[in-house]
């Protein structure tokens, strides 16, 4: 007290006792701040000697797993998606290996996967890699040769553990680098060390890593890491599915199918375990959706079309042509849906020139007989154009009005649209994005089709549903075929139907594939076509050159075909994504209307260019182009009354896959045989035309290519026990209920996280 009165008659004291406030105050802060956190992992380290936590402890930051922390867990959640306790345990491996089997050094080839050898480090270096850099290099050999085992990080480690003349076991992926087998990061341990622990197991998990990762969280740690949740959480896992359907299909527990899947105790139970797994993956998919449709149907009111009037029958007549069997069938289950009282959901699934826009259009007359309104909605102005085109040429003796509005349309036109929309005086309105304005109001919108649908946002969808006050039946249409287990899953809360006819007289595309040598024969062929009055489609993977990828590029092809075929006699445009919409459009306008006989383009031409006198696609360097884009292409051909062709220009030296890919191109123009091919190839996240940057779910171990009997299989069980009990509301079927609604939940919190 002295001190402080002493202090207070200083003239330093105010400078002085405020520095000193500010110091126990940064004290302060840093004692609580070290409190929370000690608290963090108190409560952390409670619950794991508790051992009685709850199922939330999955949730549990993938940072507080022993053998993590906050660097290795930023890593793993950066490139793996790893952020929890459970997105690690549902990180499955995607290959087991027989530890029990060896091979020599002569035996190992890079084509192998995975190999074990049991041999002797024979000398250990250390190199410069460049800029600093080092590269450890272990000389590894047994009694038929020798190779290099290369190290670029962990050397310290390495260099105090590895011993030149000892045997070790060493398990890694064989490389070659400058002509020579090599392996990069094995793992590496001696002969009594494999009789100890988790890596004492004859059949050892191989984890997916990336580039980046692969150098700090190695397979052998993702291996421990796995241990060390396993003997956390593997007691505490709740069940998925009831007893019935355990014994019934003789499925492990979950538990003891998770344990079995990261550490099989034997190959039966590591094959129990895929299958238990695959199972409850496929299973839960096709139940949330099929759950999902039934609980929207209950609610859903939908507008009845009951009457099917002159006008649908004097149209029917009229045709010049029978419709197929095909085009029958799903005309008859949209009636029924229409009729229902439930709104109608449905895509429709056809191949390029199947018919969709005429029975489109017919489903479309049927609401205008029921006094209602329709529109359809297409991602181009071009396509809604060729829509608009289509429908009045239909509708000549009928007594429609249509409208067509895109974001050309006048202020002056769009008015009267409008007007004439609100009055109940237009019928079907087609148009592009510019219907979900929110100027454009209908008067009684009973059906929306649209055109090409994963072209278009969910949010937009959903604006054209919000016009009607009872939401209209939607008709969703694609031109690229689906293989049936992606419909099921990513379009599984739709009805389906399929036109898999091609009208009657349609000559198939004759396809041919040429390389260079023919170039000339190419040029000569396409001049005899042009002769006949027909027109000729060149399409490129890129537009400028790429110093990465040696293709075919646009702007070269254009200088070579106008070379070739000189104006005034001919006329060339050309059309690709980076020219203004404009310029884009007076191309194309030029094409349609047969003022250009070639036309030299990109992929953006794949979808929205219907022109019946084109007679030819040339696509070059075609292995580049994926086959369900292949075949979005051919079928801008094909349209007309004459043969079409497409030729598919490819490199000498194709990889065994691209030549796969064009020779099937080749023999089939069956695009629900060629989609479920490329989606064999490639993998269902990569189909063109449906999801391009993936499924809208995770599969964690089942694969769409792979299973797709055990999908169709457990959609039946599902629909099955939807049917005995729609709301799952049974005490038997409560688990079913519970698993539904945690994977619900699991989803938001994704989301929010």
């Amino acid at each position: 007290m002295l001190f402080y009165e002493k202090m207070k008659k200083s003239p330093d004291f105010k400078p002085v006792f405020c520095s000193y406030i500010v110091k126990k105050f940064a004290l302060f802060k840093i004692f609580c701040t070290f409190a929370v956190k000690l608290r963090n992992v108190l409560t952390l380290l409670y619950n794991c000697i508790n051992m009685d936590f709850r199922e939330d402890i999955l949730n549990t930051d993938i940072k507080f797993l022993p053998g993590v922390g906050p660097k290795k867990a930023e890593l793993l959640s950066a490139e793996l998606e790893i952020s929890t306790f459970r997105d690690l345990l549902y990180f499955f491996p995607f290959r087991h290996i027989d530890r029990t089997q060896f091979c020599t050094v002569r035996e190992i080839s890079p084509e192998m996967q995975y190999v074990q050898l049991r041999g002797e480090i024979v000398s250990i270096r250390v190199e410069n890699s460049g800029r600093g850099a080092k590269r450890m290099i272990l000389r590894f050999a047994d009694a038929t040769g020798a190779f290099n085992l290369v190290f670029f990080n962990g050397l310290t480690w390495i260099k105090d553990r590895i011993k030149p003349s000892t045997q070790y076991i060493v398990f890694g992926r064989p490389t070659v680098f400058n002509g020579e087998i090599n392996m990069v990061h094995p793992e590496i341990n001696e002969p009594e060390t494999e009789t100890e622990g988790i890596f004492n197991r004859n059949i050892s998990g191989i984890y997916t890593s990336t580039e980046k990762l692969r150098n700090i969280v190695g397979n052998r740690l993702f291996t421990k890491l796995m241990y060390n949740l396993l003997n956390m959480v593997v007691g505490k896992i709740p069940e998925t599915l009831p007893n019935r359907l355990l014994n019934k299909y003789r499925l492990l527990p979950l538990p003891e199918a998770l344990l079995n899947i990261h550490f099989p105790q034997s190959a039966d139970l590591l094959v129990q375990a895929r299958k238990r797994l695959k199972f409850e993956e496929l299973f839960f998919i096709r139940l949330d959706i099929l759950y999902r449709r039934n609980a929207k149907k209950q609610i859903s009111r939908g507008i009845v079309f009951s009457v099917v009037g002159n006008r649908f029958k004097h149209f029917y007549e009229q045709l010049p042509f029978p419709l197929t069997g095909a085009q029958k069938r799903v005309i008859r289950e949209m009636r029924q849906d229409m009729g229902s009282g439930k709104q109608m959901n449905r895509l429709l699934q056809g191949d390029v020139g199947s018919g969709k826009t005429l029975v489109a259009l017919m489903v479309m007359i049927i609401a205008a007989d029921n006094g209602y309104q329709s529109c359809l909605m297409a991602p181009t102005e071009i396509l809604a154009m060729q829509h608009f085109n289509s429908i009045t040429t239909f509708l000549t003796n009928i007594d429609l009005n249509v409208a067509l509005l895109t974001g050309s349309t006048k202020k002056k036109e769009r008015r009267e649209i409008f007007d004439a929309l609100i009055e109940g005086k237009i019928n079907i309105l087609v148009g592009t994005h510019a219907l979900i304005e929110d100027n454009v109001r209908f008067n009684k919108l009973g059906l929306a089709v649209i055109d090409e649908q994963h072209r278009f946002g969910v949010e937009q969808r959903a604006k054209l549903w919000e016009k009607s006050e009872i939401i209209p039946h939607v008709l969703v249409m694609t031109a690229t075929p689906i293989p049936r287990t992606l419909a099921m899953t990513v379009y599984g809360d739709l009805n389906i139907s399929i036109i898999d006819e091609l009208p009657p007289g349609r000559k198939p595309v004759q396809t041919l594939l040429f390389n260079d040598s023919k170039r000339l024969r190419l040029f000569g062929f396409m001049k005899e076509q042009i002769a006949l009055g027909r027109q000729i489609y060149v399409v490129y993977p890129l537009i400028k050159e790429s110093e990465k990828m040696d293709y075919k590029y646009l702007e070269d092809g254009y200088e070579s075909i106008v070379r070739a075929f000189p104006p005034p006699e001919y006329a060339t445009v050309v059309v690709h994504g980076q020219m203004k919409a404009v310029d884009k459009d007076f191309s194309m306008k030029l094409f349609v209307d047969g003022k250009a006989t070639i036309m030299v383009a990109t992929s953006v031409i794949e979808v929205g260019v219907n022109v019946p006198n084109a007679s030819v696609m040339v696509i070059e360097s075609a292995e580049r182009f994926g086959l369900s884009q292949l075949h979005q292409l051919r079928g801008r051909v094909g349209r007309g009354a004459d043969q079409s062709y497409c030729i598919l220009m490819a490199d000498y030296k194709l990889s065994q896959e691209a030549r796969r890919r064009l020779k099937l191109m080749v023999e089939t123009s069956d695009g629900f045989k060629i989609a479920e091919e490329d989606m064999r190839m490639r993998g269902p996240g990569d189909i063109e035309g449906t999801q391009q940057s993936g499924l809208p779910f995770k599969l964690n171990i089942a694969d769409l290519r792979e299973d797709g009997e055990l999908l169709e299989a457990v959609g039946k069980i599902a629909e099955a026990i939807l049917a005995d009990d729609p709301n799952l509301d049974s005490e038997d079927n409560r688990i079913l209920k519970i698993s539904l609604n945690r994977q619900a939940a699991l989803k938001d919190f994704s989301k929010i996280s």
